[in-house]
């Protein structure tokens, strides 16, 4: 059994070597930034230390990436080419640093966290709404992200956690006695559930009034478990490669296409750390905030019977909510898809033994691509239809995607359509065709679905679940 399973490591980290360790490494994959934040970094006690310390990381990115990458039309889509058209630093707004909207008199606060290989950008949309309905919303940019992909190397769950802990604390003296919630997407959910354990628990204040979780990370990829095996093998001369899962162009300016290997670690760890607390949970227990979960039926990195069986039917009953967003039945033929969710959006939708509520945002009917809202209460079987005037699938899309729902369809970089400005970068909908290996951009990669049509339904939503919470 044992020699059986060295085999299979010993396949996995060959696999692994072969398709990075042949890939050429730039600056950005290996300079390391040794201003990033660290949980044992005595010298940040405060939101203010850490900002300032933030400040200090990008101009060390400056100094040791920028510097190092030449520019002209032949760098025109490289990230760290100083004015190319993806360099984030060209735009009005540098969407990878942590954001802060303030209020004179704010109804409550909002911390925002991004996932991981991600930016504060993937939110900046609803906080900018949620600004506007008078919270005082911060949208933190996590250690080792919105610089270079090489950050994700070296961040640790407890760097994440700590960042996480100074902006609460900051959002909690900013708003005073208003309500604080947190809305968390992908790896950011998973910080925003430890927060709530911990806050449960006594070890940090104060209770969220509610929690939003965008795609959110539980349970993720049994793969994931290797990372740690893979990333200490990285260290072994010769296996360096080992240190990245992919290496691809940088071309987008507010998300990291290279993904360390260290880095699907720390998510396995933290998911690991949030399955295992939420099982282990009685109810003698304080209960855990309302938890409001928006999710597509098909997701490359959590699937649904997660979020059902693993978190919310845990939970206290009646106090939680699902909304999922289900394929576009009318496009996808069930015999050409690997998986087809529909059984088990079926099986929920009549399943009153439910302890949360659910909403489908789905196909009226299999013949049409109009889409309405399904909802049920806890504990019944009675299904409402909920108009949702005007939304309908686009005609080339058949699902959402774990990246999709937090973009709305007029996002300037991810959106469905160009903006009218030709240089403006674009990548909701590149349009490539041409023959297979030409392309250093992968087929999977063009493929993903990278906006919410539906946006509009999550945003509505979430803007409600904060209002009952406050």
């Amino acid at each position: 059994m044992i020699r059986t399973a060295s085999i299979i490591l010993i396949a996995a980290a060959v696999g692994s070597l072969s398709s990075c360790s042949g890939q050429q490494l730039s600056p950005w994959h290996t300079e390391r930034l040794s201003e990033e934040f660290v949980a044992d970094n005595d010298d940040v006690q405060s939101f203010s230390d850490y900002l300032a310390l933030e400040e200090r990381v990008f101009a060390e990115l400056q100094e040791k990436v920028y510097s190092q990458v030449p520019t002209g039309p032949e760098y025109g889509l490289v990230r760290y080419s100083a004015g190319s058209a993806a360099d984030p630093q060209a735009y009005d707004t540098d969407w990878n640093r942590t954001f802060e909207f303030s209020h004179d008199a704010p109804r409550g606060g909002v911390l925002l966290l991004h996932g991981m290989s991600d930016s504060p950008y993937s939110l900046h949309t609803i906080g900018e709404t949620l600004a506007e309905q008078g919270y005082w919303v911060i949208g933190l940019r996590a250690p080792g992200h919105g610089t270079a992909p090489s950050g994700l190397k070296y961040v640790k769950p407890a760097d994440l956690t700590a960042a996480t802990r100074l902006a609460m604390a900051h959002l909690s003296e900013a708003v005073g006695d208003q309500p604080l919630h947190i809305i968390g997407y992908s790896t950011g959910a998973s910080l925003a559930l430890g927060f709530a354990l911990d806050a449960a628990e006594g070890t940090v204040a104060p209770m969220p009034a509610s929690l939003v979780l965008v795609s959110p990370a539980i349970r993720v990829h049994a793969a994931a478990s290797l990372a740690s095996f893979k990333r200490g093998a990285s260290s072994v001369p010769g296996l360096s490669g080992m240190a990245w899962l992919s290496v691809m162009p940088e071309f987008d300016p507010y998300k990291y296409n290279s993904f360390a290997t260290n880095a699907a670690d720390v998510v396995h760890q933290l998911t690991r750390a949030v399955d295992r607390r939420i099982a282990a949970r009685s109810e003698n227990d304080p209960p855990l905030p309302p938890i409001l979960a928006l999710k597509s039926t098909v997701d490359a990195t959590v699937t649904t019977a997660a979020i059902v069986d693993n978190l919310l039917s845990l939970l206290t009953p009646k106090r939680h909510e699902l909304v999922l967003f289900d394929i576009n039945r009318y496009a996808a033929k069930a015999s050409l898809l690997t998986e087809n969710p529909a059984p088990l959006t079926d099986r929920l939708l009549g399943d009153d033994s439910l302890s949360f509520a659910l909403t489908v945002v789905m196909n009226r009917d299999n013949q049409t691509r109009d889409v309405v809202a399904r909802h049920k209460e806890a504990y019944s079987g009675v299904v409402t239809d909920l108009e949702l005037a005007g939304l309908a699938w686009p005609n080339d899309v058949f699902s959402l995607s774990h990246v999709a729902l937090p973009f709305a369809p007029d996002d300037a970089l991810y959106g469905s359509d160009p903006p009218a400005n030709d240089n403006t970068l674009h990548l909701g909908d590149i349009p490539l065709r041409g023959e297979r290996d030409m392309n250093r951009i992968s087929g999977e990669w063009l493929l993903r679905m990278r906006y919410n049509p539906f946006y509009e339904v999550l945003e509505s939503r979430v803007l409600e679940w904060l209002e009952s919470a406050n």
